[in-house]
């Protein structure tokens, strides 16, 4: 079992353009690590994560902890990545909706060339986002006190405070930009999504606290009592496993259309009819739904709050409560986005229109479905229910984990990391990548991951 697990690892060094791709995407990755490790200047870096390491849950259950897991602790570390990819992120978002609804930019993106002038526009906007958010960090890295409960000490070093805000502003936009310069560049000349990757490995360096979190709870220091007796930890770990395996089998999942293409002639060639199938993935929009709501949701409260401390206007400090991490309202707009965004993926991606056009110029067919407008509405008919299905998944999964960590006094780390939105993005990511790296391995008569190469789709 375990050569058979090594071996198409080992044949992928084996395949040279394969090779260089997993090897270049490996080294980009190593160096977003270090944009999360390298400190801003004229902060106090050192002083934070002092803090930190003696209150290790303190950021817990709230938005500076799950923005500081997204960010693979740059946010702690007071680092020139401490934004992270998120502002890019929102940004796509807002020019997708502006595409669907502003009909000059829904023309553009049907034209040729069209989508990389789109892409331009996000890159505009990320730039901005990011002048904004960090603009908003920098001043609260000058009251530290108010943002961080219980530091004592100042994080800013340098005597003059206009010199530390323009130059922080401009080093966090950097960071970011270089973050997104570099997930395009994975995309482009690695293997896998550029953006999901760079999200995925700021979570997964966060497994060894999430480890030493789960081994706490069912093995307390000396002098501690634990609520999580021989039963319960086990019934918790089947649960992680049930989840991880529910991931996997809906990512995976598809329904198969069945096309029939007829015989034709193109010249004096004769093209032999033969029957296959559409595939149409259950959760068609990945893990994107997820990372959207999670960017969308990440600083709405912050800005409220901040409003609040300063207009001292208890209303702006009662909706950024309302909506923080761990709050039912939260909770449900975060179930409400989820939703959305699934549909809202499908919608921008899925184009039945195109598809049942192309089956019809190339002489195929959906049995009992007649050709065109019929085809296309049976498309969308199909996708909306299979997608709603998918999207349920995706909210349940999001959701509950954090509900039942609230309940049951789950530490948020291991909550989030082992049973919610972060093995979603993990799993999904991972198994988009693995799907990549096989398609190579096909293509060149190697097994893939699982016999015969069934991680191709045929489950």
């Amino acid at each position: 079992m375990l050569a058979t697990i090594i071996k198409p690892f080992a044949n992928c060094f084996k395949i040279p353009e394969l090779k260089s791709r997993i090897i270049f995407t490996l080294l980009v990755l190593a160096i977003c690590r270090v944009v999360a490790w390298i400190p801003v200047p004229g902060l106090d870096a050192g002083a934070l994560r002092a803090h930190f390491d003696a209150n290790p849950n303190q950021m817990d259950n709230s938005l500076l902890g799950m923005y500081n897991l997204f960010t693979g602790g740059a946010l702690q570390n007071c680092a020139i990545g401490a934004l992270g990819i998120m502002p890019y992120i929102t940004a796509t978002i807002i020019v997708q909706l502006l595409s669907a609804v502003v009909p000059s930019l829904s023309k553009l993106v049907r034209e040729e060339g069209g989508r990389a002038r789109i892409i331009q526009y996000g890159r505009y906007l990320t730039v901005l986002l990011c002048l904004g958010h960090g603009t908003l960090m920098t001043l609260g890295w000058e009251n530290p006190k108010q943002i961080f409960n219980g530091f004592t000490g100042e994080l800013i070093v340098v005597d003059n405070i206009w010199w530390y805000r323009i130059q922080t502003i401009l080093v966090l936009t950097t960071g970011t930009m270089l973050l997104m310069w570099l997930g395009e560049q994975i995309t482009d000349r690695g293997i896998g999504n550029g953006i999901s990757l760079i999200i995925t490995i700021g979570i997964v360096s966060d497994l060894p606290v999430a480890g030493s979190s789960l081994y706490t709870m069912f093995f307390p220091p000396e002098g501690i009592t634990s609520n999580f007796i021989f039963p319960h930890a086990v019934a918790l770990v089947l649960l992680l496993l049930a989840v991880i395996a529910g991931v996997v089998a809906v990512t995976q999942a598809q329904r198969k259309i069945p096309v029939q293409y007829a015989q034709r002639a193109v010249g004096r060639k004769v093209y032999a009819g033969g029957s296959s199938f559409m595939p149409l993935r259950v959760n068609y929009a990945g893990v994107m739904p997820i990372i959207f709501a999670q960017a969308i949701l990440m600083f709405p409260s912050m800005v409220f709050l901040k409003l609040g401390q300063v207009s001292e206007v208890k209303f702006f400090e009662e909706i950024g409560r309302m909506i923080s991490a761990g709050q039912p309202a939260y909770y449900f707009l975060y179930a409400l986005m989820i939703l959305f965004f699934s549909y809202f993926w499908v919608a921008t991606q899925f184009n039945e229109l195109q598809i049942s056009d192309d089956l019809k110029k190339y002489g195929g067919y959906i049995p009992g479905v007649r050709p065109g407008q019929a085809t296309s509405e049976f498309l969308h008919r199909a996708m909306s229910r299979i997608t709603l299905a998918g999207a349920v998944f995706l909210t349940v999964i999001a959701v509950m984990p954090m509900i039942l960590g609230d309940l049951f006094s789950i530490p948020p780390t291991v909550s989030q990391f082992f049973g919610g939105t972060s093995i979603l993005i993990t799993v999904g990511v991972m198994l988009d990548t693995m799907r990549q790296m096989e398609s190579h391995l096909l293509m060149r008569h190697y097994d893939g991951f699982l016999k015969k190469g069934r991680l191709k789709g045929r489950f």
